[in-house]
């Protein structure tokens, strides 16, 4: 078995790698960590696009370290552009039998008006998404 597991590059969500390892070892799967800058066009970017390929960088090393430190096999990479469309595009390339991605931890109203790309992956995917919620304890 194979997960890809969308990363945040905005949201330091530990348990989504925690609950992404957990099912790898029960699986015996193997994870693939994509981080999308969200970079669309680098010229409506307030900064360059390194600022923002850096920090996806960084959280896709974060959570695959996490990953390999529960004893899990897991690569990292980024992508540039719609996190959507790449998340898709990087699940069909590595040919993932589950997308697993955390829950947004955006107030309701402001997922309602931004939407949120679990929502999106999941009405989009042909693939299973497991969408990972925040745990009771990391609430606060």
């Amino acid at each position: 078995m194979h997960l890809v597991l969308a990363a945040n590059a905005e949201a330091d969500r530990p348990w989504v790698a925690d609950a992404t390892a957990d099912f790898a070892r029960k699986t015996g799967a193997t994870v693939a960590v994509l981080c999308v800058d969200e970079v669309e066009l680098e010229r409506l970017a307030p900064v360059p696009r390194s600022v923002f390929t850096d920090r996806a960088a960084a959280a896709a090393a974060a959570a695959a370290e996490r990953l390999t430190a529960a004893g899990v096999v897991a690569t990292s990479t980024v992508r540039s552009g719609l996190p959507r469309d790449q998340i898709l595009a990087f699940a069909e390339q590595e040919q993932a039998d589950v997308i697993v991605v955390g829950a947004s931890t955006r107030p309701a109203v402001a997922t309602r008006l931004l939407g949120s790309t679990g929502l999106a992956l999941v009405g989009r995917s042909t693939r299973p998404v497991l969408v990972v919620t925040r745990p009771p304890e990391a609430s606060a």
